[in-house]
């Protein structure tokens, strides 16, 4: 049977839903912007508009599992986690949120600044947060490009102690995101 809500053990497959399919939109923002640098302008308006979509997703996605997370119960670390290493978590993860959150943002920013639609899949536009400005557009450039490169910093960090706990430590850290309790492995 399938577990919806989180447990005092493991992730429910709502939590754990949430996290890969961000994730999963995330590299595909990336592969977004890598084929922006190389198309032509036509292709180039085309793979932003995407880009935008997929990052305003991004954004109700994680806005939705952060109050997700303020209604199912969240995990206890596991009983051979340190103090150190459960603050480094706790302090990791509330970054990811702040960069998944203040990535799509700059970008809107970023859109408003280089008088370019903001559209939701062609459903919604946006509208404007700043006023178009060359100067502010090449400032909200670099910072959608750190937020990005800090962004993915912070994921491979993240990856890297899943695999720690996994393979070093041998406790159910990763197994608990790949697999709830109530579910068959």
């Amino acid at each position: 049977m399938i577990q919806l809500n989180n447990s005092p053990t493991g992730y429910g497959i709502v939590a754990r839903s949430l996290h890969w399919l961000v994730a999963a939109l995330i590299v595909y923002q990336f592969v977004l912007a890598q084929r922006a640098d190389s198309a032509t302008l036509f292709e180039k308006l085309g793979i932003l508009a995407t880009h935008k979509s997929v990052g305003l997703t991004v954004l109700a996605l994680v806005v939705f599992r952060l109050l997700w997370r303020s209604y199912t119960t969240v995990p206890a670390p596991p009983p051979n986690e340190t103090r150190l290493r459960s603050s480094l978590a706790r302090i990791s993860h509330s970054a990811l949120y702040g960069l998944m959150i203040a990535l799509p943002l700059s970008g809107w920013l970023m859109s408003s600044a280089t008088n370019t639609p903001v559209s939701y899949f062609g459903w919604l536009t946006l509208p404007d947060v700043i006023a178009p400005s060359e100067a502010w557009a090449n400032r909200l450039m670099l910072v959608h490009a750190t937020l990005f490169w800090s962004l993915s910093a912070l994921v491979a960090i993240h990856a890297t102690a899943a695999l720690y706990h996994h393979f070093v430590l041998h406790d159910n850290v990763l197994r608990r995101m790949l697999v709830s309790n109530g579910d068959t492995p």
